[in-house]
């Protein structure tokens, strides 16, 4: 898979400028001259009822990196996840996206989220359209593409993935596997500024997890921005530009996979990790 996915950046931001009712760029704390990054969370706190999952999370992603959250469940990466895409509201804190303040109140949460691709455990196709109809869903819904080309495009990222022969197939005539990886496909057919992808092979069997891996590899080389919640400690070393572990809700430690899984500089990280390759200890 091969895709050039910097080219439409800009013409992607001046389309969505207004997205969120503020001007591109407008407190995103860069110096001129500086790119932007691609999402900035500031401080973000989140509660359900009296529980509180982020405490005050910040975090920055850079324009093509890939960072991988890690902890145990219940320790807020799907919730950040899902406050990045506005699935939440978060109740403290900010949120910009390419500059622009996704978290104030006059964004338009749907031109937001067609921004932004998601991913999640459950691949969530409709099974009663078919691969390529899932796939070209929100070109021709969203973005008004025309149908030729919405599914010139589709059919060809479907061949990039090897599933171009299941192109007239419904979602229920594939494998886990090929139905997470159609999943991933119809996240990157809009060409998002930014990739959510949430415990993608935690519903797969085993031998199903290497192709969807695969795929987001490709998606890392292909210079995509990727923000990816995982259990999956080896692919995260491999992938990962940066690794963050989360914990009760809190950042606990974050730097590259080497420092992360060699040299953990926190406590609770190297417990984290040894419990990981001994549960029973």
């Amino acid at each position: 898979m091969n895709v050039d996915r910097t080219a439409a950046r800009p013409s992607h931001r001046q389309r969505f400028a207004r997205a969120a009712g503020v001007g591109e760029g407008a407190g995103t704390g860069t110096l001129p001259g500086d790119p932007a990054p691609v999402l900035e969370v500031r401080g973000v706190v989140k509660r359900f009822g009296e529980h509180t999952v982020l405490r005050g999370i910040d975090l920055t992603v850079h324009p093509h990196e890939v960072v991988v959250l890690i902890g145990a469940s219940g320790s807020g990466k799907s919730t950040l996840l899902k406050t990045v895409n506005l699935l939440e509201q978060i109740d403290d804190g900010q949120i910009f996206l390419s500059g622009a303040d996704i978290s104030d109140p006059r964004a338009d949460a749907d031109r937001v989220r067609a921004r932004i691709g998601v991913v999640f455990q459950h691949y969530n196709l409709f099974p009663h359209l078919t691969v390529l109809a899932n796939v070209t869903l929100a070109a021709r819904r969203v973005f008004g593409t025309p149908r030729a080309e919405a599914e010139r495009t589709g059919l060809a990222l479907l061949q990039r993935i090897g599933l171009g022969d299941k192109a007239r197939e419904y979602p229920d005539r594939l494998s886990g596997g090929q139905q997470q990886r159609v999943a991933i496909a119809r996240a990157i057919a809009t060409d998002p500024e930014l990739l959510l992808l949430d415990e993608i092979t935690s519903a797969l069997d085993p031998q199903l997890v290497g192709e969807v891996l695969d795929l987001v590899r490709e998606l890392k080389a292909s210079g995509s921005t990727i923000v990816m919640a995982t259990h999956e400690m080896s692919f995260a070393r491999r992938v990962a530009d940066r690794v963050v572990y989360l914990k009760d809700g809190v950042i606990v430690e974050a730097g590259p996979p080497e420092q992360i899984f060699e040299r953990p500089e926190r406590p609770e990280t190297r417990e984290f990790l040894r419990r990981l390759s001994d549960p029973f200890a």
